[in-house]
């Protein structure tokens, strides 16, 4: 059995596409949990009265992505966890592809999808994700258009939280005080340091070229608020993360890179993106001290060297056929 979790906030006019593409589905041994985090919306009415097959876990207020998430993993129990956005549209075969390539390869901890742009369905938005050592993610193959050149099966450094799947146990063998996702990180960048996590452990993630998702792209939380979370968190999951061997060679990196970041937002100060992301260059700052202290427990705990060699080995050119 499969749990499909989807966190939802205002998302009523999201729903539906989405929804309606898990009914459509090849394979239906799955239950859709959706995580409402205080929608204001009809988020709740909309679900009750066309979607009685779902799950519904209303949140009495909104507390961010990361929390929505968790509450969705501790209140399922099925051994395959897979994450949806609810900006999403599935392919009919998806969730077969997607699960079906863990079931096949029990090497692998996580399976990553082919997200593709909703409203350019030729072009990429994520073929798998990679960590470099400036502190920047990426996806692969990001605005490309779709040529096949992502079409093998491979092993990548981590997938998508949008459009992902997890073995159950693999998730819980990751936990950091009880919590699956670091809620410290509230949204974005939470499935980075999740991925981060994972390779320290050894758990490996395949890309599922034939398992697509079409993604609206930030249709729920974009903007401003990507933006200061972005301008936040990109930082924290470094310092939380970095091997440290990497972090001495590389700390000058992360710096240019963050200043970078900061000049090219003063240069559009005018633009509120621009402000929210200084803002959260400045939250950085003072919620530094908790992610050293995240870090110290982890060098306290665990080996570093599984994480720096897949940090090098996939870098952006780093495509590798499964073993």
């Amino acid at each position: 059995m499969i749990d499909v979790i989807i966190p939802n906030y205002n998302g009523a006019s999201l729903l539906p596409t989405c929804l309606d593409a898990l009914r459509a589905q090849s394979r239906q041994d799955f239950t859709v949990t959706v995580v409402d985090d205080g929608s204001r919306d009809d988020s709740l009415a909309l679900l009750a009265e066309r979607y009685p097959e779902v799950r519904v876990l209303a949140r009495p207020r909104n507390q961010g992505l990361a929390i929505a998430v968790n509450a969705g993993i501790a209140a399922t129990a099925a051994p395959y966890v897979v994450l949806l956005n609810n900006d999403t549209e599935a392919d009919p075969r998806w969730l077969d592809q997607l699960v079906g390539a863990l079931e096949r390869r029990p090497q692998y901890a996580f399976a990553a999808s082919k997200l593709m742009l909703f409203d350019r369905r030729d072009h990429i938005h994520s073929a798998g994700d990679y960590y470099q050592v400036f502190g920047e993610p990426g996806s692969r193959g990001v605005w490309e258009r779709d040529t096949g050149q992502y079409d093998m099966v491979s092993e990548v450094f981590g997938p998508c939280a949008g459009a992902a799947a997890y073995r159950r146990g693999a998730l819980e063998s990751l936990a950091e005080d009880g919590h699956i996702f670091d809620e410290d990180l509230v949204m974005y960048c939470e499935d980075v340091d999740l991925n981060l996590r994972a390779r320290r452990a050894g758990l490996r993630t395949i890309f599922v070229p034939t398992a697509v998702i079409y993604h609206k792209l930030s249709a729920t939380g974009g903007g401003s608020l990507a933006s200061y979370y972005c301008g936040r968190n990109f930082a924290l999951v470094w310092v939380k993360n970095m091997p440290g061997g990497l972090a001495r060679r590389h700390w000058p990196d992360l710096l240019r890179s963050q200043l970078g970041f900061m000049l090219q937002s003063v240069r559009h100060l005018r633009e509120p993106a621009a402000r929210a992301r200084l803002r959260g260059h400045l939250a950085a700052l003072r919620h530094m001290p908790r992610f050293l202290a995240k870090r110290r427990k982890i060098a306290a705990a665990q080996t570093d060297s599984p994480l720096a060699d897949a940090i090098v080995r996939w870098s952006p050119a780093g495509d590798r056929r499964p073993k």
